[in-house]
């Protein structure tokens, strides 16, 4: 095998989901951050219609007011949950950035949203195999208002558009933890 096909093979079987309270608060770069959406950018795209979109924070603690605030003015008293919200609020204490990765409908109607979904999907995937190179703690995160219709309008995405995710970057001091993978191999690959 040779060295930059083991070097790859290492990076994507390492990577983890590391939860943003796992993470010790220490500053990435954001000159760091740049170069990991640069790898983003090189995901494949039908018709080059590049869908991908990052809205970066560099201080995730303001994502996380923000976040906390569009969950209270979206939910009426009787949904609202206070211990949600203050989920909310904290969750990015000690992460670096907050990443929301969206997918933003190009201007070719022929292209299926699935496709764009996907180029999306792997311009994520990009981002956070380079954050695993960099040895950063990554955490592609969905909860509290991200999916919501009131996230697009936070963000001044069209009701075409979709929000993948809210990516958490930071460091860590954990010990990374070892993968586990609950089917065999084998029963995923089917030959024809």
């Amino acid at each position: 095998m040779n060295n930059k096909l083991e070097h790859l093979q290492q990076i994507i079987s390492n990577r983890r989901n590391i939860k943003p309270e796992q993470m010790n608060g220490n500053k990435i770069e954001d000159s760091v951050i740049e170069q990991l959406v640069q790898l983003a950018d090189w995901a494949p795209t039908h018709g080059r219609t590049e869908p991908w979109r990052f809205y970066i924070y560099n201080n995730a603690s303001m994502f996380c007011q923000q976040h906390a605030a569009l969950y209270k003015s979206a939910n009426i008293e009787e949904n609202f949950n206070e211990s949600s919200h203050q989920k909310l609020l904290q969750m990015g204490d000690k992460a670096s950035h907050v990443i929301i990765a969206a997918m933003r409908r190009g201007d070719l109607p022929k292209i299926p949203e699935l496709e764009e979904t996907a180029a999306t999907s792997a311009a994520i995937q990009n981002l956070l195999l380079g954050a695993e190179a960099y040895g950063l703690a990554a955490y592609w995160g969905s909860g509290g208002m991200v999916y919501k219709p009131e996230m697009k309008t936070f963000l001044g995405l069209r009701d075409v558009d979709i929000v993948l995710g809210a990516l958490y970057l930071g460091y860590t001091d954990e010990p990374a933890k070892e993968g586990v993978r609950k089917t065999a191999l084998s029963e995923k690959m089917i030959w024809m």
